[in-house]
């Protein structure tokens, strides 16, 4: 069954509203509970940086295959099942007796995560008319970022109170309440490739690259993180190669040499949240390690920055339904840069309302740019590719995750090396947290480029009106001209 009427609409956006909420907000949660983590399992600074690393990289690996079979077999379908993983590898994550099981709960909610950010945004799109989805994707955006904003102070909270393991719990039983809102509420199915084969090559080959790659970053300097780092690099160009030749593939590479605001957009994403996605993890480790806060006051601190994103975010969604998106995501991206560039200063005497402003600095930049990118990606796109261009999307965020994680454990295996960070350490890691502001800060820079070369989104004049897009094929202006000769007139 298939429904895209106006009465399946509210469901779909209450359901993947909730499920944007819980994700971030397990990841932001745990950011704050490393420390507690560190002490309970005696970790590493490499190995304490894989409890989020190990996340970001499952979710990774699979989201682009769920995302296809979700295209294929189902969008509600694969959501939900989603769900169900991600909530029950929590209630593991809470009760694992050590760090290596730990790690493997985390992995699994990376795959549960996966299932989820490969279609709920292609839920959305399926339901919502072009002239509404900046709307709409704003206020799935602010649903992110409130769970960003929340996991913080609830983290630090649960974690002085009640243990780290608190945290877990607490997310699966929201999990299972999500799972339950979403079997009796999403009514109808999407399915916009229905009976067409699954790709499993290309699966196994993307999937093999990406996990050398992360684990390359991890062994850096030494030959054998080389050696990975090569392997994964050369594996991630065999796919695209491979896909490329493939009838049905994982990845439409088309998407990307014939649609120049998909590929310009996915290119913006990538870099900014290679840019971004490990300022929480390194300023939740400065607050407590080098300013000595609390984790409960830490979270507090940090609810800043997600706080302003959940506050814009719908205002800069609206606001690209009516100016040209590349502009206002390119401006964010500006703002981001100046951002980054003042939190390379940050030492154990910055005062914290400057600590503070600096947060909300960013926290703008981040809510200017991601609904306006986002509206950029998915109105590029035919209607059938929904959910790949949602996966792709959820790539490039995850992937740029998992990137800005990885350059953060190349700085700590060179800057700390494997060892606890202990007081002797701190010098150390505030240099490395220097390096690591410095890096993102000049990516981003690229990123403001990437942004504003992308072009138009929609035409110039009358037909850029919302009211004038086609809800049929809103890619018709972005695909590439057909080959076939003309139809000869009768």
């Amino acid at each position: 069954m298939t429904t895209d009427s106006t009465a399946s609409r509210r469901p779909a956006l209450v359901v993947t509203t909730l499920a944007s909420f819980t994700t971030p907000f397990m990841g932001s949660s745990v950011n704050i509970a490393l420390p507690a983590i560190e002490r309970t399992f005696g970790l590493d600074a490499v190995t304490l940086g894989w409890v989020a690393s190990s996340y970001l990289l499952a979710a990774a690996i699979f989201l682009l295959p769920f995302g296809r079979l979700a295209d294929i077999c189902g969008r509600k379908r694969v959501f939900v099942a989603g769900l169900v993983v991600h909530s029950a590898a929590s209630l593991l994550a809470a009760l694992a007796p050590s760090g290596p099981l730990l790690l493997a709960g985390r992995a699994v909610q990376g795959l549960g995560g996966g299932m989820i950010f490969g279609t709920g945004i292609a839920i959305l799109v399926s339901v919502y008319p072009p002239a509404e989805r900046g709307r709409v994707l704003g206020i799935n955006v602010a649903a992110v970022y409130t769970g960003l904003s929340l996991g913080p102070f609830a983290g630090g909270f649960l974690t002085h109170a009640l243990g780290w393991r608190s945290l877990f719990f607490v997310v699966a039983a929201f999990g299972f309440a999500v799972v339950a809102v979403a079997v009796r509420g999403l009514k109808g199915e999407w399915a916009g490739a229905r009976g067409e084969p699954f790709d499993v090559r290309g699966t196994l080959v993307y999937s093999l690259a990406l996990t050398a790659v992360m684990l390359g970053f991890s062994s850096l300097p030494g030959r054998d993180g080389a050696l990975l780092l090569a392997a994964g690099l050369v594996g991630l160009a065999a796919f695209a190669v491979l896909q490329a030749r493939t009838e049905h593939p994982l990845l439409d590479v088309g998407l990307f040499r014939h649609n120049r605001v998909f590929a310009f957009s996915s290119l913006a994403a990538l870099i900014n949240y290679s840019a971004t996605s490990a300022v929480t993890f390194l300023m939740s480790l400065y607050l407590q390690y080098i300013q000595g806060l609390a984790p409960t006051a830490a979270g507090t601190v940090l609810v800043a920055q997600p706080l302003t994103m959940a506050l814009f975010s719908p205002l800069a969604g609206r606001l690209s339904d009516r100016v040209e998106p590349r502009l206002v995501a390119s401006a964010g991206m500006a703002v981001i840069v100046a951002g980054l560039a003042l939190l390379v200063g940050v030492g154990p005497a910055t005062p914290m309302p400057r600590l503070v402003a600096y947060l909300l600095l960013l926290g703008f930049g981040f809510a200017l740019f991601s609904s306006p990118n986002t509206n950029a990606i998915m109105a590029s796109v035919e209607r059938r590719m929904y959910s790949v261009a949602s996966a792709t999307l959820a790539t490039m965020r995850l992937t740029g995750q998992m990137l800005s994680m990885g350059i953060v454990l190349l700085i700590f295996a060179t800057r700390i090396g494997k060892v606890r960070i202990t007081p002797e350490a701190y010098p150390d890691f505030l240099a490395g947290t220097h390096t690591a502001f410095v890096t993102f800060a000049a990516l981003s820079a690229v990123g403001v480029v990437a942004s504003l070369v992308r072009g138009r989104t929609r035409p110039a004049g009358p037909a850029a009106s919302p009211a004038n897009w086609s809800d049929r094929d809103p890619a018709a202006a972005h695909r590439a001209p057909s080959r076939r000769p003309p139809r000869r007139a009768r």
